[in-house]
C-alpha cells in the first residue's frame, strides 16, 4: 500500500516503496482488463514499460514502485497480484517480463486443448454438464506462487473485483476498504482464483475469512469481469472516496479533479469486427448458441466487452472535458479476429501470436475511442505510437517518484559526498 517505508536492510533492491501522493503532484493508477489467455497482451506492454523505467532508475525498478493503485479484473487481477505481492525481501514477487513467461509456460496446462475428430462433441458435453476446465492446475499454481500472502500485505494499493453469486452483488477486494473491513483481508490466492472464475470456463470459488473477533465471512465468487471487466473506473472511485474521507495520503487533492490523475489502462484485445455477429444470425440462437458459437461464448463476450467499453467511454469524456487527455492512456486492440480473439486457446502458435499482437500494439499510434462509433481511432496530434506514449509516461512516473522521495519526511535519502 501507499505508506511511508524505509528500504529494508536485507533487501537486494536500491528502490524504495512508493511514497504517499501527498508528497507529489499526481495520483498514479494502472488498470488491467480481464481476457483469459489474452493477458499475454498487457503483460507484453507492461514488460516494455518496466524496461523504460529501468533505463531511468536502474534494473531494480518494478511497476509497483510507481503506481499508487494497480487494479485488475480476472486475468488482469492475477497480473495485479503478481506485480504487487511481496517476496522474502519485501520486493515485488514478479518482474513484468516474468509475467509474460508465466503465461507462455503455464497456459497449455491451465487451458488444455482437446484434439481429434471428437473434440467439438467433448466441448459441447463439458459445457452442458460443467465448466470447460477443472481449474485444478491453475488453482494449485496460484496457491504455490502466492502462498499465504494476504490483501493487506501488497506493496502498493490493489483493487480486484469479483462477483458474489450468493449475494448477487460485486465484491471488490480493495487495499483501501480492507483497512475498514477486516473480513476482506483474504489470501491473494483466493482472490485470484475467484476473479479468474469465468462463467462456463472455470468453476466458481468458495472460501471464508475471519476478522479479529473470530467472525466468519463467506464468499461465493465468480469472475469480476461480469461486473467490471475494465476496472479503471472502480480504481478512480476508490481513490475519490479516500479523498473526500480525508485520507492524509491524498492531502491536498480534491475529489473528482481528474487533472491530478495519471491513468494507464491496458486492454486484452477484443473482436470488435463488423459482421462477426448479426441480429439475423443471433435471432436463431438458443442456450447453446449463446454459450457455444464458432468456438467462442457470445453471451460472455457481450457482457464483458460492453462493460469495458462503457468504462473507457466515460473516462475518455471526463478527461477530454477537463483538457487532460494526455494523462489518460488506453492501449487496446479491438480488431482481433480468429483464434487470437479466444480467451482460452493455448496452442503454441496462438501463444506466440498473442505476443506478436502485444508487440504490434506498441508500434501502433496512440488511439482513443470514437465516442460515436465506439471504435478506436488514431489520435493524430503528434502523440506518436503507444511506445512513445509509454516512454513519455515513464519519465513522468520516474520524476513523480523522485519528487515524493525528496519531499517525504519519512525517507532518509543518502547524502552526496
Amino acid at each position: 500500500m501507499t505508506v511511508p517505508s524505509i528500504l529494508m536492510e536485507n533487501s537486494k533492491s536500491n528502490i524504495n516503496h512508493i511514497q504517499a501522493p501527498t508528497y507529489g503532484n499526481l495520483i498514479t493508477i494502472l488498470s488491467i482488463d480481464g481476457g483469459g489467455i489474452r493477458g499475454i497482451i498487457p503483460a507484453t506492454i507492461l514488460s516494455f514499460l518496466e524496461s523504460e523505467l529501468q533505463k531511468l532508475d536502474g534494473e531494480d525498478a518494478r511497476i509497483a514502485d510507481y503506481f499508487d493503485v494497480i487494479a485488475g479484473t480476472s486475468t488482469g487481477g492475477l497480473v495485479t497480484a503478481m506485480l504487487a505481492a511481496p517476496d522474502e525481501f519485501n520486493r515485488p514477487l514478479f518482474a513484468a517480463k516474468d509475467i509474460k513467461s508465466f503465461y507462455l509456460e503455464h497456459s497449455p496446462r491451465i487451458f488444455p486443448q482437446y484434439g481429434g475428430v471428437w473434440a467439438p462433441v467433448r466441448r459441447v458435453i463439458r459445457a452442458l454438464f460443467g465448466p470447460k476446465y477443472s481449474g485444478e492446475y491453475l488453482h494449485s499454481l496460484i496457491k504455490e506462487k502466492l502462498g499465504s500472502i494476504r490483501l493487506h500485505e501488497t506493496l502498493t494499493n490493489v483493487i480486484i473485483p469479483t462477483f458474489d453469486i450468493k449475494q448477487m452483488h460485486p465484491t471488490i477486494f480493495s487495499s483501501y476498504e480492507v483497512k475498514r473491513k477486516k473480513s476482506l483481508d483474504a489470501k491473494l490466492s483466493d482472490i485470484c482464483i475467484a476473479t479468474t472464475a469465468a462463467p462456463t470456463y472455470l468453476p466458481a470459488h468458495y472460501f471464508e475469512t475471519k476478522d479479529s473477533g473470530g467472525n466468519v465471512r463467506e464468499f461465493d465468487l465468480i469472475d469480476g469481469g461480469v461486473a467490471a471487466n475494465n476496472p479503471a473506473l472502480i480504481a478512480i472511485g476508490d481513490v475519490t472516496k479516500e479523498l473526500y474521507k480525508g485520507n492524509p495520503d491524498y492531502f491536498p487533492y480534491k475529489p473528482m479533479d481528474y487533472r491530478k490523475f495519471l491513468l494507464i489502462s491496458l486492454g486484452t484485445g477484443s473482436a470488435k469486427v463488423e459482421g462477426r455477429y448479426t441480429a439475423t444470425y443471433a435471432s436463431k440462437w438458443g442456450v447453446l448458441g449463446w454459450l457455444l458459437n464458432g468456438g467462442s461464448t457470445p453471451l460472455v463476450d457481450v457482457f464483458m466487452q460492453s462493460s469495458a467499453d462503457m468504462v473507457d467511454i466515460h473516462i475518455s469524456v471526463v478527461f477530454q472535458a477537463l483538457r487532460s487527455e494526455s494523462n489518460y492512456l488506453r492501449i487496446q486492440d479491438d480488431t482481433l479476429i480468429g483464434t487470437v480473439s479466444s480467451v482460452d486457446s493455448s496452442t503454441k502458435e496462438n501463444l506466440e501470436d498473442l505476443v506478436e499482437v502485444g508487440e504490434r500494439l506498441l508500434k501502433k499510434p496512440v488511439s482513443r475511442v470514437n465516442l460515436e462509433k465506439g471504435v478506436f481511432e488514431p489520435v493524430g496530434n503528434g502523440e506518436g505510437t503507444n511506445e512513445d506514449a509509454l516512454r513519455r509516461l515513464a519519465v513522468i512516473l520516474s520524476n513523480e517518484r523522485r519528487l515524493r522521495e525528496q519531499r517525504s519526511p519519512h525517507l532518509k535519502l543518502p547524502t552526496k559526498r
